[in-house]
């Protein structure tokens, strides 16, 4: 019996040690083990730009991804920025090609990044306060690259060369500031006529919505029908988001949704060697999104598909230039008779992950936020979260109580389980006698260890297996504190006034170490004294990795802490076995 509990011991400690393990490859930038693995996509050679595909053949050649493709003459022609200002936003579009190439959340702000000894400073007054600067998604600077583009692309039945990314376009005079009382603002790009054909694309923002409507009308002026393409893609570089390193990054990188495969999230390490090998990766399906996605924040292209050809879409993934990536789709607009226009209408999705007004967007939009491999369980819990946060009002104690409603599910399975420890730590002081009595007859000692469980009825695994069954729901609740953008900014009380950041004078953590030990002390010592020495470092070893985690996670942790250590206790004191 004694191997059995060693061997429920070092799996423990080993799932500790792998827990360590995948959180230094998150920090480093690897795929996490617990989150979904990327799916690959069927590769294809890249085509040349030039290169005719038949009208209504999705299998077009892809825009941007070919890196390798050169540049139009009017890529080298600088455009002019124009910002405007919204409720929610503040956004620069550039008259080049009508993207958008910065993004300002004027309702989310950065972590402001604190050393670890700043506690310090600020008891004795000498840590100055940082301004809150506003989070910026998209970006077009000399740090960061993060733009949205969309475009025209011919077929072999249309002109060689439509307006795209590239284009130089003229904006339409209009106001730049949405104005009190109006709910939108739009903005509208008109280009040149190129092998016959124009593309005026107008931006709609919407008070208090971080979905953009984008409108491209696409006009035939040619003697001929064309057949063209239009493209929607998202181009970013590989970095880190600002204030997401650290042992809890979540993925970061392009995800792709259709109505075949669903969600697929591709990893920028994956796109790298991919395409080092000369592919990229291309899907067919009927509809779908594409989308960047990083920790709390995401982007995404959202077509009206009634507004487009009946004909498959082709989705793809790309390296783009050294550490720059793409993922995009190119989508039929069917044929445009001469003289006539085409309007497709779409939607820019860029901001927060609120899972509630994310989902009523787009199907499956919602998976943009990382529930690693327990998005089962995750789910439910975050709409209990949500719930209990109308009544309380505050995400910190509805962490408190969703944590109480979890222990009160569980009582008799904890009891179960804190009764099993207590009949262990009473007959503790039986089982170290005859083990000092029978240390040089090991067989003998397992015999009569056997005997003695038997006959008080102990079972000395039904301690663990109720806790284990358990697992599955922490640690889904982990990932929901752990990805929801509702945490951040959020106080609780006192000095905690954000819990998506760690608490700024460790008193969280601290607290969370020494209701570990007490835990600990209430257990049932382990006959072997290696075991017993495991027992007293696990939790100073987890403890470690608290001090850098968020305030919510280490408020769930303690509340738990704090909950099951009331129960043991009065379960112990029931049976008389405190202080054996």
């Amino acid at each position: 019996m004694t191997d059995i509990r060693r061997t429920v011991l070092w799996v423990v400690f080993s799932a500790s040690l792998f827990l360590i393990w995948n959180a230094w490859n998150v920090h480093n930038g690897q795929p996490s083990f617990l989150s979904p693995r990327p799916v690959a996509t069927t590769a294809a050679a890249p085509k040349s730009a030039t290169q005719p595909v038949a009208a209504g053949n999705t299998a077009a050649p892809i825009p941007l991804a070919e890196a390798g493709a050169a540049p139009p003459a009017s890529a080298q022609v600088a455009g002019e920025k124009v910002t405007i200002s919204t409720d929610l936003v503040k956004a620069t579009l550039d008259t080049k090609g009508g993207d958008l190439v910065r993004l300002e959340l004027l309702r989310e702000h950065e972590h402001e990044q604190r050393p670890w000894y700043a506690p310090f400073l600020d008891f004795f007054g000498h840590l100055k306060p940082v301004p809150a600067s506003d989070v910026v998604l998209f970006d077009h600077s000399a740090e960061r690259y993060y733009v949205a583009q969309t475009g025209l692309w011919p077929s072999s039945s249309g002109p060689g060369a439509l307006p795209e990314h590239h284009t130089l376009m003229t904006l339409v005079p209009g106001p730049r500031v949405l104005q009190d009382g109006a709910n939108e603002l739009q903005l509208k790009f008109e280009s040149p006529e190129s092998g016959g054909v124009k593309l005026i694309k107008t931006y709609t923002f919407h008070r208090g919505d971080y979905a953009i409507g984008v409108k491209h009308e696409i006009v035939n002026s040619s003697a001929a029908a064309v057949h063209p393409f239009l493209y929607f893609q998202l181009v970013r570089d590989g970095n880190d988001a600002p204030g997401t390193s650290g042992p809890y990054s979540t993925f970061t990188g392009p995800a792709i949704y259709t109505d075949t495969t669903h969600f697929q999230k591709i990893a920028f390490k994956t796109i790298e060697k991919r395409d080092d090998a000369g592919k990229i990766a291309r899907e067919t399906a009927a509809s779908g999104w594409v989308a960047m996605v990083q920790h709390y924040f995401a982007s995404a292209w959202l077509v009206d598909k009634s507004s487009v050809a009946s004909a498959p879409w082709d989705f793809f993934t790309g390296k783009v230039d050294n550490n720059t990536y793409s993922v995009g789709m190119l989508v039929p607009v069917g044929e445009i008779a001469p003289g006539a226009t085409k309007t497709v209408d779409a939607k820019l999705f860029a901001g927060p992950q609120e899972e509630n007004k994310i989902s009523s967007l787009a199907p499956g939009l919602e998976l943009v936020k990382d529930y690693g491999v327990f998005k089962i369980l995750a789910e439910p819990l975050f709409w209990l979260l949500t719930q209990l946060h109308k009544v309380l009002g505050n995400w910190g104690w509805s962490i408190v109580g969703l944590v109480v409603l979890l222990k009160i599910a569980f009582y008799w399975l904890n009891a179960k389980a804190y009764g099993s420890m207590a009949k262990m730590k009473a007959i503790n002081p039986k089982i170290m006698e005859m083990r000092e009595r029978l240390k040089d007859k090991p067989q003998q000692m397992q015999q009569e260890m056997m005997r003695i469980y038997r006959e008080e009825k102990v079972n000395p695994l039904g301690g663990c297996l109720p806790i284990v069954a358990q697992m599955p729901f922490f640690i889904s609740l982990y990932w929901v504190l752990l990805s929801s953008v509702e945490m951040r900014g959020a106080p609780w009380i006192g000095w905690i006034h954000d819990l998506s950041v760690p608490d700024p004078y460790f008193i969280l953590p601290l607290l969370m170490t020494a209701t570990s030990l007490l835990q600990t002390w209430l257990n049932p010592t382990p006959p072997d004294p290696v075991q017993a020495k495991m027992m007293w470092i696990m939790p100073l070893v987890f403890s470690v990795m608290f001090f850098f985690f968020p305030a919510g996670l280490v408020l769930y942790w303690l509340t738990n802490n704090i909950l099951s250590i009331a129960q043991q206790y009065l379960i112990n004191k029931r049976l008389g076995v405190l202080n054996k």
